[in-house]
């Protein structure tokens, strides 16, 4: 039975790519990449998600707090706004996590829609049951989305050449990496996942038609 498929972009914002509060080493390389397949998505009418970390300022995982993190990603701030160059098209969804003071918003499974609805339950009422996963960080965020993914029952494809990692300790990417894969998640590039689309799109169109 054909899957119907969502992308996910996780956390590509302004606090993440060089010169932002915790930047991701050569985070802005996944806005190319990102860009064609947002494209890809909207011109085959595929619905489109975009996570952000929406820290409030008095979030315990902030350094000041006791945490391990410098701020980054404050609600309403510039380091917190989805990178300028990304071309999200019109109709994509925002998906919010990290809200409460509490938390550090890995996940985006774990994320709320601009109307509070969670992303999870969102996509079950639309009948989604694949994610095309890219976006930073590939061993934090982008990693325990997946996995979270997989252990609700989603199909996942990890777009490979629309990651980056963090890699405090050498090697870090290369692991999640494994273990998103081991999970059981697929991984491709973009002629893979245009063919998929692509074929996808003229078997509606055919059905249709027939």
């Amino acid at each position: 039975m054909k899957r119907r498929a969502a992308l996910l972009v996780v956390d590509v914002q302004v606090d993440f790519c060089p010169g932002g509060a915790l930047a991701v080493p050569d985070g802005d390389q996944v806005l190319s990449p990102l860009n064609r397949y947002l494209g890809l998505f909207s011109e085959t009418s595929t619905p489109i998600f975009a996570s952000r970390d929406w820290h409030p300022p008095t979030s315990k995982h902030f350094r000041e707090n006791g945490g391990i993190w410098p701020p980054h990603c404050i609600q309403g701030t510039a380091g917190a706004a989805f990178h300028p160059h990304l071309r999200f098209p019109e109709g994509t969804i925002v998906v919010s996590k990290g809200m409460a003071d509490w938390d550090d918003g890995y996940s985006a499974m774990a994320g709320v829609t601009e109307n509070g609805t969670p992303l999870t339950m969102l996509l079950r009422r639309m009948a989604l049951d694949r994610l095309y996963i890219g976006g930073l960080a590939t061993d934090y965020c982008v990693k325990e989305t997946v996995l979270d993914a997989l252990r609700e029952g989603f199909a996942v494809t990890l777009l490979t050449d629309a990651i980056r990692g963090v890699d405090v300790e050498p090697g870090d990417s290369h692991r999640a990496a494994k273990a998103m894969l081991e999970a059981g998640a697929e991984e491709a590039s973009f002629d893979s996942v245009r063919g998929a689309l692509t074929a996808d799109r003229n078997g509606a169109d055919h059905a249709r038609r027939g």
